[in-house]
């Protein structure tokens, strides 16, 4: 048996006796080190999140040690062996559909991911399909390692939106920040952050952002003084309709909107102004093989700052407790990453 967060409906969430999860062939059993909270499991945790169903353990940002493994090899062609430090992608994929075939199989039409259709890492064992993992470089902690899942979320926002010189990003959460490392790294020359929460626009600028704005003040205007004319391309992060708004908004004409938040199901949006000014719209759901690996090197290069208050780290017995801070906006961190070891 292991110790395991169970998320049993809206709000409820306990610490359990579960058994330990049996590998099958090509997988492996990852003993979790570090796990991070994601903002979809929030809105997991609330109930409002179309693929988590109860009784589930969550948990997708993940790093530990391999501790058993049939007949497996990892993510870079070398063989799974006990002992070695790894993350993985918890996106499943099937490798045979059309979309797998042309190198988008984050979109697989038979996709899974583990935390929503298996059990994730919020316990003290996950099983992985080893092909998904990726071994870490020595130098690089478990907490690190288990950033490269929302730091490849970033990275694949940033590359939708193409050869941008001005951009926008609109929610300073783990997934914003990243998203601004992913930027910069990409060397986009002005970014501009905006959320509701003074210390994350502080941390924001010490990343590197070129601008901050209060979401709470005119962001509109901000953005107008930041890129007269309108950005060339705008990230949400945070994904209710305020925000899906303002990012229509803060582009110029023939500009690209990217909506990476997952907040709210549902949002209207100004139809006939996204026509008139031929805006572009994408989505950008989690992340190609390529997007992940181009994170963890990011990762190991230092490009994510792992010093300062922006990341806690707890045991996993504190994770109820923590999602009910990070849902109330009393965190002291942006991040809180789980130690199940």
């Amino acid at each position: 048996m292991m110790d395991a967060l169970v998320w049993l409906g809206p709000r409820r969430m306990e610490l359990r006796q579960e058994p330990v999860p049996v590998p099958g062939p090509g997988e492996v059993l990852v003993a979790v080190e570090a796990v991070g909270i994601c903002g979809s499991e929030l809105s997991g945790y609330l109930g409002l999140n179309s693929l988590r169903r109860p009784p589930l353990i969550m948990g997708h940002e993940a790093a530990g040690r391999i501790v058993a493994a049939v007949d497996a090899m990892l993510g870079d062609g070398t063989p799974a062996r006990t002992a070695a430090r790894v993350t993985f992608n918890p996106l499943v994929t099937c490798g045979t559909c059309d979309r797998c075939h042309v190198g988008r199989a984050n979109l697989c039409r038979n996709r899974s991911l583990i935390s929503a259709h298996r059990p994730g890492a919020f316990a003290t064992y996950v099983a992985v399909p080893a092909a998904l993992c990726l071994p870490l470089p020595d130098h690089l902690s478990m907490v690190a390692g288990s950033l490269t899942e929302p730091l490849a979320c970033g990275v694949r926002a940033v590359a939708h939106a193409g050869d941008a010189e001005r951009l926008v990003i609109l929610g300073a959460g783990p997934i914003g920040l990243l998203c601004l490392v992913a930027a910069r790294a990409a060397g986009v020359a002005q970014v501009l952050v905006s959320d509701v929460v003074e210390s994350r626009l502080v941390l924001a600028r010490s990343w590197g952002a070129t601008a901050t704005v209060s979401a709470r003040d005119d962001v509109l205007a901000a953005i107008q003084a930041f890129a007269p004319g309108g950005a060339d391309a705008a990230i949400d992060a945070v994904g209710v309709a305020a925000t899906r708004e303002q990012a229509i908004r803060a582009v110029a004409p023939g500009g690209r909107v990217v909506y990476v938040g997952l907040h709210e199901e549902e949002s209207p949006f100004a139809a006939n102004y996204l026509v008139r000014q031929e805006i572009a719209l994408t989505g950008s759901f989690a992340y190609t093989s390529a997007d992940f690996a181009r994170a963890l090197a990011l990762l190991a290069a230092g490009h994510v700052p792992l010093s300062g208050d922006w990341l806690e780290e707890r045991p996993l017995a504190a994770g109820p407790d923590s999602f009910e801070e990070l849902l109330a906006g009393k965190a002291r961190a942006a991040k809180i990453v789980l130690r199940p070891a």
